[in-house]
């Protein structure tokens, strides 16, 4: 009998690559993102056809998917291209913890690994309840600034203010984190941050290396507690930004430690 599920995918974001490979469904990509770094081995197997906010229609038509996948509004013209060249397009819009768990959950489904997605899934859930749980017996909890972008700043994204709390801190712009698109989260200057004194800053500037030294020397940012104890810490972005396994695992626990070397500093 002939396999009913999608047996040629183009992934354009790296989280169903993750994933497909995680439940042993790799074997149905047959492109995906050049962004893509997770797992390392998809970066040698598969062909890279698309950037985020730009692909090779063309390239993308010839390896004749029966299913493409992308992620949010960003990748709408892209999506738009392909039903109108007649392909299958589906476009996640996840933003949130639960929505990654449900992501799994749904595209496991949609290529017949329902089991193995429920598995994983579980898996995820039980990480991020042990990281709860050891967060709980920190003595303090560090107010935290995430950065998304530099010029203009701009703040950190739903899943990211939420795994913040879930690791053991208190995400400094929670009534900004609830804004789905990264124009509706950009600070028009530093001075909030400063009033806000976080006393961690995470940086994870899409795409580009993190530079705690510039952001050190901002106007009037020698008063955020963070500065001046030095706590300015680097999260990749391949394991923060993308709303897939990684934030869930890899983002999650880099976050954590940096909480609990935190909170035990002397003093």
């Amino acid at each position: 009998m002939a396999d009913a599920f999608p047996q040629r995918i183009v992934c354009l974001t790296e989280e169903p690559t993750e994933v497909l490979y995680a439940l042993g469904e790799q074997q149905r990509i047959v492109g995906i993102s050049g962004f893509t770094v997770r797992p390392p081995r998809a970066r040698r197997e598969k062909p890279k056809v698309s950037a985020f906010t730009s692909a090779k229609i063309g390239e993308i038509l010839k390896l004749e998917p029966d299913l493409v996948i992308g992620f949010s509004d960003i990748q709408a013209d892209i999506a738009r291209e392909l039903v109108k060249a007649g392909i299958e397009v589906w476009i996640s819009n996840h933003r949130s913890v639960d929505g990654i768990l449900a992501y799994i959950r749904r595209l496991g489904a949609m290529v017949g690994a329902h089991e193995k997605a429920e598995v994983y899934a579980r898996r995820a859930e039980q990480h991020i309840t042990d990281i709860r749980v050891a967060a709980a017996q920190l003595p303090h909890r560090p107010k935290v600034y995430f950065e998304e972008w530099d010029e203009p700043i701009i703040t950190g994204i739903r899943w990211v203010a939420e795994l913040v709390q879930i690791a053991g801190g208190e995400d400094c712009f929670p009534e900004l984190a609830r804004e789905p698109l990264a124009k509706q989260r950009i600070l028009a200057n530093g001075d909030e941050v400063v009033r806000r004194a976080p006393d961690i800053i995470l940086g994870s500037w899409c795409g580009k290396r993190f530079r705690p030294e510039k952001v050190a020397v901002r106007p009037g940012w020698e008063a955020i507690p963070a500065v001046r104890d030095g706590e300015l810490h680097e999260i990749k972005s391949p394991i923060i930004l993308q709303p897939g396994p990684a934030a869930l695992f890899d983002g999650l626990d880099a976050i954590h430690r940096i909480i609990v070397a935190w909170a035990g500093r002397p003093g």
